[in-house]
């Protein structure tokens, strides 16, 4: 049984949530962020960002005093504002193509614990520890975990109801999105949904492992204070039949010392080699590859689908790992080796070719997206997906809702 809670969300004014919400910090580019930094006083992006007007150079314990900070300014200044009693939001983004819609809640560190919400990802140590001290200096966090939950009719259609109302926000951004917010403060609501989500056996960890594992370990740190805000971490839910999970394809600087011929030769041990020429070609199935070489695209298609005795061994990130990237390309750690990259699959393939023809790296791989089922499959044995397997939308506005973690 899943437990989810309201709590006192911190926001924007209505009349600035436009100016003050952003994308993740790490989406922009320098001369965007130095844009947004210079000609908006409004941008969350202040926030964490505090050391930009003195252009600073200082320590993360310094720069995590200023952004707790510049947090208490905005928040002095009535840029953001807390709500009166613990509430629930639901959340929808628009786009041209797509259109995501969920639920915003406190999400129990004892489930996450107790494995009601299971994980696929493997977490770097010392990200989660210093994101855990990020949390512990500033005393906010504005970027939940998403999470997924099996598709419920009754929630599909409550929230449908719901969104029938007057919505508490509504703007768009200059990335042509639409994002609307529901305030959801009924008590007898707030109950309802609160038994929705206890009767619900699993939540999925979608993206935002580390910010989980991190929620974690400050608990286990300070939760000795009494402090029940710890005792949760704020989570975007989402229907699992309505997230987007895109491919990560990968680039390589080299073929290990390898001819082409002899890569070519290599490959064809494993796969039925076909060569596109220059179509721009993409698999469509699971057990298809592309690949982007010396100018031409080709597909493969491996010839052995039966021999996988485990969900992670059927998986085709896995499987181009086994069987290229460590065999033949010598490609050991996929999260540290400086011979490989990744482009999300978002991204045009024409990306790939673009980045390839400059010269930098020598072959790309282009990967078939993982489904939900493989998702929850690896989570349910405990499997751990290989780094950079899924990029998955929908992506949260920094500064939309702040979950405040001191008492």
């Amino acid at each position: 049984m899943a437990k989810i809670i309201p709590f006192k969300a911190v926001r924007p004014t209505r009349d600035k949530v436009s100016l003050v919400t952003s994308r993740s910090y790490d989406e922009y580019s320098p001369a965007e962020l130095a844009s947004q930094l210079d000609f908006n006083p409004f941008s969350f992006l202040h926030v964490l960002n505090p050391a930009y007007v003195n252009q600073q150079k200082i320590g993360l314990e310094k720069r995590f005093k200023l952004v707790a900070q510049k947090y208490h300014d905005f928040k002095e200044e009535q840029i953001l504002i807390k709500e009166d009693k613990p509430v629930f939001f639901i959340y929808e983004i628009q786009s041209k193509n797509q259109q995501f819609t969920g639920i915003i809640a406190g999400t129990a560190i004892a489930d996450y614990q107790n494995n009601v919400i299971k994980k696929h990802e493997d977490t770097l140590q010392y990200r989660v520890e210093l994101f855990k001290d990020y949390l512990h200096q500033t005393g906010f966090n504005t970027e939940p975990v998403l999470i997924t939950y099996p598709d419920n009719t009754e929630l599909t259609a409550w929230i449908a109801q719901k969104k029938q109302g007057d919505s508490l926000y509504e703007f768009a951004t200059t990335k042509r999105e639409k994002h609307i917010l529901w305030k959801i403060d009924d008590d007898a609501e707030i109950a309802w949904l609160m038994k929705q989500f206890d009767t619900i056996g699993n939540l999925y960890i979608a993206d935002g492992h580390h910010r989980s594992a991190s929620a974690e370990l400050l608990y286990e740190q300070d939760h000795a204070s009494g402090n029940n805000n710890l005792n949760y971490f704020m989570s975007f839910l989402i229907a699992e039949s309505n997230v987007k999970i895109y491919e990560y394809n990968r680039i390589i600087r080299d073929l290990n010392g390898l001819s082409k011929t002899a890569f070519l030769e290599a490959l064809s041990a494993e796969f039925w080699i076909k060569n596109k020429e220059q179509q721009l070609w993409k698999p469509s199935k699971k057990f298809e590859f592309g690949m982007y070489l010396d100018g031409e695209f080709y597909a493969l298609l491996l010839k052995d689908e039966h021999s996988f005795t485990s969900v992670l061994e059927r998986l085709d990130a896995q499987i181009l790992y086994e069987k290229v990237l460590h065999p033949i390309l010598g490609i050991g750690d996929l999260r540290n080796d400086e011979r490989i990259d990744y482009i999300p699959g978002k991204l045009s393939i024409v990306t790939i070719k673009e980045v390839i023809d400059e010269g930098e790296f020598e072959v790309g791989f282009m990967l078939f997206p993982t489904d939900i089922s493989e998702i929850k499959s690896l989570a349910d044995n405990n499997l751990i997906m290989p780094p950079k397997s899924t990029y998955i939308d929908p992506k949260f506005r920094s500064g939309l809702v702040v979950y405040e973690l001191a008492p």
